[in-house]
C-alpha cells in the first residue's frame, strides 16, 4: 500500500481533480467527510488529508511515502529526506517581501513579521542583513500599520489583501506552487511503483498545462 499525504484547503481542492486525471479517484470528497484516511480507485494508494505544514513531516518519516504540499511549506521546513520530482502547477502565489509605500529602505535591522521564519531568516542573510524576526500566524497585513513591524513577508495571489492594508510589494522572495514529494527511502524500497505513480501524475500535469514547469 502506497500512502499519499495531501495537504488541506486549496492544494487539496485543486489538487484532487489533477490525481482524478491521473487515474486516482479519491473514494470520498476530503471537503466533506472527517476521514482523515481516505481510499482511492487504486486498491494499493490510499491518501492522508493534513495540515501543509504536517505534509513534509509525514513523508520525512515514512508515514506517508508520497505527499502534495505547498513551496513554501517545503522552503520553511528543509527536510533532508525528501525527493521533489514534479511541480504540480496547481495552488499557485508568490511569496513576497511587503511594507507601506512611505517606508524607508532595509535598514541595518528591520523587524519582519512572518510565519516564515526560516525562510525569511536566509532570504535576509543572503543581503547581509541581519533581521529581527516576529512569529504571526496570520493578520500578517496589519503589522506595519501598528508599529509592530517594518515589513511583512508572506503568500499573495493577487495582492488585493496587501493593497486594502496600505502594503506595496517589494520584492518577491519565491513563486510558489504545490509540489509532489517523495520519501527517499520508499523511493529505493518501492522504486517502481512509486516511480510509476509519480510518472503518472507528472503525464496528467502535462495534459492539464500544456507541459508548464
Amino acid at each position: 500500500m502506497l500512502t499519499v499525504a495531501l495537504s488541506k484547503g486549496r492544494i487539496c481542492h485543486e489538487a484532487t481533480p489533477l490525481l482524478a486525471r491521473a487515474g486516482i479517484d479519491l473514494d470520498e470528497d476530503p471537503a466533506g467527510s472527517r476521514r482523515l484516511c481516505i481510499t482511492t480507485s487504486l486498491e494499493d494508494v490510499r491518501v492522508l488529508v493534513l495540515r501543509a505544514q504536517d505534509v513534509p513531516t509525514f513523508v520525512e518519516h515514512g508515514a506517508a511515502d508520497l505527499g502534495i504540499t505547498g513551496k513554501d511549506v517545503l522552503l520553511e521546513h528543509r527536510g533532508a529526506g525528501l525527493y521533489e520530482p514534479l511541480d504540480l502547477g496547481v495552488a499557485r502565489c508568490r511569496l513576497v517581501l511587503a511594507s507601506r509605500p512611505d517606508a524607508k529602505s532595509v535598514r541595518s535591522r528591520p523587524r519582519v513579521a512572518t510565519k516564515y521564519v526560516e525562510t525569511t531568516r536566509r532570504f535576509f542573510a543572503g543581503k547581509g542583513v541581519q533581521a529581527e524576526i516576529i512569529r504571526l500566524y496570520g493578520s500578517m497585513e496589519i503589522a506595519p500599520a501598528v508599529g509592530l513591524a517594518d515589513c511583512v513577508v508572506d503568500l499573495v495571489e493577487t495582492g488585493a489583501t496587501l493593497a486594502a492594508n496600505g502594503l506595496v510589494v517589494r520584492e518577491e522572495i519565491a513563486a510558489i506552487s504545490a509540489r509532489l514529494i517523495v520519501n527517499k527511502a520508499a523511493m529505493k524500497l518501492s522504486h517502481r511503483r512509486i516511480s510509476s505513480l509519480v510518472e503518472r501524475i507528472g503525464r496528467a500535469v502535462a495534459r492539464d498545462d500544456g507541459g508548464w514547469s
